[in-house]
């Protein structure tokens, strides 16, 4: 079965699922072509990083989203621009969080960065060794300097 993965116009429900690492083994065994990997790999880069992004914009705006705390807070989330990274697996399509004053500055994507900066096979050894996406988030969290709390 081979998989595609098209710029996503919104936040793209798959790549919001976070992925067990019993998913993650039982997906490998799946495997069965070249381009099946490349695919694979792009899609768990993918969902990792809409994790990361989501989590960056819980932190900076204080509350995560549909949280009544955000109520009249003055700053609030503003919907998602899509972007394509490059990285060695062909491109990977993203959408990146807004904030509604515009002062939301995400660390794992830096804005305007498009190419791969080696944070693929970071969060592919990350999978491989059984973290979990919250654990990742905590890792990198630490690599790049940001605080990304799961919220209440």
């Amino acid at each position: 079965m081979k998989e595609t993965i098209q710029t996503p116009a919104v936040f793209p429900v798959e790549a919001s699922k976070v992925l067990s690492y019993e998913e993650y083994n039982e997906k490998i065994k799946t495997l069965k072509t070249v381009d099946d990997v490349h695919n694979f790999l792009r899609d768990l880069v993918a969902r990792t990083l809409q994790t990361m992004l989501e989590a960056e914009l819980d932190n900076h705006l204080g509350y995560p989203k549909n949280h009544p705390s955000g109520n009249g807070s003055g700053n609030s989330r503003n919907g998602h621009s899509g972007k394509t990274l490059k990285t060695r697996n062909g491109p990977v399509p993203i959408v990146v969080p807004r904030d509604r004053n515009a002062t939301f500055a995400p660390a794992a994507v830096p804005k305007y960065q498009t190419l791969d900066n080696g944070i693929e096979e970071r969060i592919v050894s990350m999978y491989a060794k059984g973290m979990t996406t919250g654990d990742i988030n905590v890792h990198m969290a630490d690599i790049y300097g940001v605080d990304v709390s799961k919220g209440p």
